[in-house]
């Protein structure tokens, strides 16, 4: 199951942030990348301040009811987050999720969907149709540190599609 975030969400997201950079980030980052990153976890409140402003974050669920990963849309359609947490990964709430940001912002007239996606998320965007715009490297609280700008054009999917 998929929905769109409502309050109450908010601690499960954040669950959800801090245990995929710390359990699933080292996979493909080292120990000061993944310490450097988890300075970034969203506190509880931050979610129900975005979810206010108009962000649409939008949760899976697993077969037994537990929020899985998420995502967070930009009303510019910048898609600023997808985490899942260590449990779910591999199970396709990622790719779901991202697919269905490019449903809704079809459905709002984006006509491009922009991503700063980790090493890890990248063959997910792929799957869903991004492409690699660049390899961003960056210092994160002065740890060096990569992603990628990826991007998705919306109207050439919808042209293809018609």
């Amino acid at each position: 199951m998929i929905r769109t975030f409502r309050p109450g969400d908010e601690h499960a997201l954040r669950d959800i942030h801090l245990a995929s950079i710390t359990k699933v980030g080292p996979l493909a980052y080292n120990p000061a990348q993944v310490a450097a990153w988890a300075t970034k976890t969203r506190e509880a409140s931050e979610w129900l301040e975005w979810h206010d402003y108009g962000d649409r974050i939008t949760i899976a669920f697993a077969e037994n009811g537990a929020p899985a990963a998420f995502t967070l849309l930009e009303a510019d359609g910048h898609l600023d987050m997808l985490y899942c947490h260590p449990d779910h990964v591999r199970q396709g709430h990622a790719l779901r999720l991202v697919e269905e940001a490019s449903a809704f912002g079809r459905s709002q007239g984006l006509s491009t969907i922009t991503t700063d996606a980790s090493e890890l998320a990248r063959p997910v965007f792929l799957a869903a149709g991004y492409q690699v715009d660049e390899r961003q490297d960056f210092l994160l609280d002065g740890v060096p540190i990569h992603n990628y700008a990826m991007s998705k054009d919306l109207l050439q999917e919808t042209e293809l599609a018609a």
